[in-house]
């Protein structure tokens, strides 16, 4: 039985309710940076309400080209397509993987997860200089192969769909045995449907791990025609001989937030089911 504790459930509240105000006010000072115009931004003093001039400054942020930037639907194209790929590329490798490693029965099929699962330990920064030399060294330097390519083999990602293959009962995979199915048959019509709510809720982490990337696509491009959103944002506000023009880079910021967003609004239930729930 749970006791009332009026106490305790204020304080709870209380935590939550700052925690999510500590968390939503960063954001909250960029949507109304992006409603003010450039003078506003200008006069030392933030304003905390929002002004009159967020369509003006979105369409500006669209059409407007900053100096040594390309335009702004390049480096989104090139965010989306990175997270599209690291995505996809992340999924199948990671659900082959886990497949693998569950229902082929080969020597050192452990010792071959567990060296997966120790590349967890190895943090971006161990990694990052070897992964650029083989990078450099193959020419994918200022390439779409080279922003992506390195970042779809996902531990984490195998991880969690092998500890989910392994609490699929063995009968069914006996049963599509003696149904004729083979390997790849019982993997595509049989754990590929169970799995969608664990592929839903990897694809929304996943994509929006793929979209908010800013170190590696910096190492690896040169080229402005492959700057990422990420990149845009940073360079807009470290102008030389000038002052940033704020109210553009928090609406670009602005526009940046909306497809991540988006696709945690549209796929929420899933992402959650995937989280806390299993089909079996």
């Amino acid at each position: 039985m749970v006791e009332n504790r009026p106490f305790l459930t204020f304080l709870t509240h209380f935590v939550l309710i700052v925690g999510v105000a500590v968390i939503v006010f960063p954001v909250y000072i960029a949507i109304v940076a992006a409603t003010h115009d450039a003078t506003a931004m200008s006069s030392g003093m933030m304003p905390m309400w929002p002004g009159s001039h967020l369509i003006d400054n979105l369409v500006a942020t669209l059409t407007h080209q900053s100096p040594g930037l390309p335009p702004f639907w390049v480096m989104a194209w090139n965010s989306l397509w990175m997270a599209v790929i690291i995505t996809a590329g992340k999924i199948v490798i990671s659900i082959l993987s886990a497949f693998a490693i569950v229902y082929f029965k080969f020597p050192f099929r452990n010792l071959a997860f567990w060296l997966i699962f120790i590349t967890l330990m190895l943090p971006v920064e161990v990694r990052i200089i070897p992964t650029y030399s083989v990078v450099a060294n193959l020419g994918m330097l200022n390439s779409y192969l080279g922003l992506t390519v390195p970042l779809i083999a996902s531990a984490t990602a195998t991880f969690l769909f092998r500890q989910f293959f392994m609490t699929i009962p063995d009968e069914l995979m006996e049963a599509a045995r003696v149904d004729g199915a083979g390997p790849m048959k019982f993997f595509r019509d049989i754990l590929l449907p169970l799995s969608r709510t664990n592929i839903a809720a990897l694809c929304v982490i996943l994509f929006i791990f793929g979209w908010m990337q800013y170190l590696w696509p910096m190492l690896v491009t040169t080229d402005r025609n492959y700057y990422t959103l990420m990149m845009g944002v940073k360079r807009m506000a470290a102008v030389a001989d000038a002052d940033p023009q704020w109210n553009l880079i928090m609406a670009a910021v602005v526009l940046a937030m909306l497809p991540p967003i988006l696709i945690v609004i549209f796929m929420q239930r899933l992402f959650v089911k995937g989280l806390v729930d299993t089909e079996k």
